[in-house]
């Protein structure tokens, strides 16, 4: 025998949670929102676009006053007799906007697109990397003195 307790509260809480989710999923959907993973290495950022079934030649990379711009095109055709009864693709274009900091270099910005992920190089701006600073020892003039 299993028992256990049934809130009502818990229960709208996670039918009003589940609603808004596909409500918010759906609206990224329809609006064409490419997802992305952003990494940091030592020497550059890797931004990744996950664009599957984009043909290459629609895809476009953008750099205008410290904003990167993704955008690609997804079409499909259909014959008069095909009847769609489910659709989650979004179909058309597709973009992503991302906000460059001033401590990368926007003029050497690389892009490679393979099996369906777009992946975008930035490197980082040498005097934005970290660096070793010298500790002065005893003996040498010090600072502020």
């Amino acid at each position: 025998m299993l028992l256990t307790t049934i809130d009502p509260f818990v229960q709208e809480f996670e039918r009003q949670f589940d609603r808004l989710t596909r409500q918010l999923w759906g609206q990224a959907a329809e609006q064409g929102i490419v997802p992305m993973d952003g990494i940091r290495r030592k020497d550059d950022v890797l931004l990744r676009f996950d664009l599957p079934g984009i043909d290459p030649d629609s895809i476009e990379v953008t750099v205008d006053r410290g904003v990167l711009t993704v955008t690609a095109r997804r079409e499909e055709e259909h014959t008069e007799d095909d009847r769609i009864f489910v659709r989650e693709r979004v179909m058309g274009s597709l973009t992503r906007r991302v906000y460059l900091s001033e401590h990368l270099d926007a003029d050497n910005i690389e892009a490679a697109y393979k099996d369906g992920v777009l992946a975008v190089r930035i490197p980082v701006l040498e005097q934005a990397k970290p660096r070793k600073i010298e500790i002065r020892r005893a003996g040498k003039k010090a600072l502020g003195r």
